[in-house]
């Protein structure tokens, strides 16, 4: 005779520590709260990124009203979460039922199949694929040589002699293998087949994975793990090291991951490079500058235990939180609060407050929420999130850096709490270089690190160029340039360029402005 549910289930649970026992609870209780929106955000932020290169929020005495779980929601949702879990145990390829699908807003049946995801954009099933088919065929050009006038041949080493005997033209013929309009006519992209074969394959993985971006699948690797234990330690060799050890939920197919690491590659490139396990180090691509940097910063971020509590005599002075400028943001502005909080996670013991700045900071969020005025009290308009963690807070300014640095505002900076991010600034390129002339001096003046990513190689070369050219002698290298480890799976295509393809943050690198150390002999200042 079986043993009731009640009874049979007690004396496991009892040999669980109340520390895993009260962890497990809680990892439950966000995981029911915020599965649906965290996966609506997730997927509409992906589709923002591509078309532009969630709590509370108030400035100036202007407060949103915050879209918290009740209890009674919360309860609502737990039927769900438990069939979920018996779903898992059942099948190995389906997250959850079609009825707990239907409850969250989500389709029951996907509009694409798995195998069934590779379409030409011109005649794709989404209508926004084939806007942006209609968008590549109006504004890119035929990369063939006869439309480039002085185009070099490798064959004869010398000048094609047929470069440039024909006017530019639109793309107007889509490759049969990738799907995606890459020549004006399927006679130059048979003249040039050999040339695209070094991208094809990669054109088509970039076709299937927008169209499951859009299948209305179940997007299970989008539900993030939960506050680590601390005794637990995280492993940043890569990808799937940083997973496994997160307890993230198991992501065995490759597109699920290319499309997590989507959006994760924000935090974790900052948090790869400022946590204590990095996998930078003075052996791997970190200079003696650089580990004096970041050394300051880690000790920040990673204090000692005070043996403080919520008691009276708990009460121990605290950090102030550690600033990250964000400049030029852009779509890592707009990203699912959910994937920044993930470095809150690997942080626990300390706080940050992540400031995003540049003209185009709120793109495509005027629905979410529009711009307060700027008052004396927030003079820039800032738009400030206090709740996205407890440990976390989010400011962001529609404006440029040199402007707000000139009024004193951010003053005075602090290498121990202040740090610099720039993802993919375009620092070197031409249409770009201009806006950070007069900012990349102010930068190097604060004495704080600097990372900035590029989208390629050449991208990342381009600007460590540029800033050479423009400050030579004055800034010091902290990391070398190379690949991030944490760099995007995915790869992203060039709307006005189909033979551009790129992966977000492929490349990082750090610097500092350049400080002068004074020695005092005899009465006399020697620098």
């Amino acid at each position: 005779m079986a043993l009731p549910a009640d009874r049979a289930v007690r004396p496991a649970l009892s040999k669980l520590c109340s520390q895993c026992s009260s962890f497990t609870a809680r990892q439950s209780r966000q995981s029911a709260a915020f599965l649906q929106s965290a996966q609506q955000r997730s997927v509409s932020s992906i589709r923002g990124a591509q078309s532009s290169p969630s709590s509370s929020r108030q400035a100036g005495g202007i407060t949103a009203p915050v879209s918290r779980p009740t209890q009674t929601s919360i309860i609502s949702k737990l039927p769900s979460v438990v069939s979920q879990s018996r779903s898992k145990a059942s099948s190995s390829t389906s997250f959850a039922t079609n009825e707990d699908l239907a409850g969250s807003g989500i389709p029951s049946k996907p509009i694409l199949e798995q195998d069934n995801l590779f379409h030409s954009f011109t005649n794709s099933p989404i209508p926004k694929i084939r806007q942006r088919a209609a968008f590549i065929k109006q504004h890119a050009s035929c990369p063939h040589h006869s439309h480039r006038p002085g185009q070099f041949s490798e064959t004869s080493r010398q000048v094609d002699a047929e470069s440039g005997s024909q006017p530019p033209k639109h793309l107007d013929f889509e490759c049969p293998d990738c799907g995606i309009p890459v020549y004006c006519s399927e006679q130059h992209w048979m003249d040039d087949y050999e040339k695209h074969l070094e991208i094809c394959d990669t054109l088509r993985q970039i076709n299937e994975d927008d169209h499951d971006l859009h299948s209305g699948r179940h997007f299970y690797e989008f539900n993030y793990a939960g506050p680590q234990m601390e005794d637990a330690m995280v492993n940043m060799t890569n990808w799937d090291t940083f997973m496994y050890t997160r307890q993230f939920e198991a992501v065995n197919d490759d597109r699920c991951m290319r499309q997590a690491t989507k959006l994760l590659t924000y935090p974790l490139t900052i948090g790869s490079i400022l946590h204590e396990l990095s996998p930078y180090h003075i052996r791997n691509r970190l200079t003696v500058e650089g580990l004096k940097s970041l050394t300051a910063l880690r000790y920040t971020l990673h204090p000692p235990k005070t043996g403080g509590n919520e008691s009276i005599k708990g009460l121990r002075p605290e950090a102030p939180p550690v600033r990250l400028f964000i400049l030029g943001a852009r779509a890592e502005s707009s990203l699912p609060r959910d994937a920044w909080v993930q470095l809150a996670h690997l942080f626990p013991r300390s706080r940050f407050h992540l400031i995003f700045i540049g003209p185009e900071s709120m793109m495509n969020r005027d629905d979410e929420f529009p711009l307060p005025p700027r008052t004396p009290s927030n003079p820039y308009g800032a738009v400030v999130e206090d709740r996205v963690w407890p440990t976390m807070k989010i400011s962001t300014i529609v404006d440029y850096y040199h402007t707000i640095h000139k009024t004193g505002y951010f003053a005075p900076h602090d290498p121990y709490f202040d740090a610099f991010v720039l993802f993919h600034p375009g620092l070197g390129h031409p249409a770009s270089s201009h806006e950070w002339e007069e900012t990349l001096p102010m930068l190097l003046e604060t004495k704080a690190p600097i990372i900035a990513t590029g989208y390629t190689q050449a991208d990342m070369e381009r600007d460590v160029e540029w800033v050479n050219k423009k400050a030579k002698g004055e800034f010091d290298i902290l990391m070398e340039p190379g690949e991030n480890i944490f760099r995007s799976l995915r790869w992203d295509l060039n709307d006005l360029d189909p033979q551009d393809i790129s992966a977000g943050n492929w490349g990082v690198w750090a610097f500092r402005g350049k400080r002068y150390e004074a020695t005092v002999k005899d009465n006399v200042i020697a620098v």
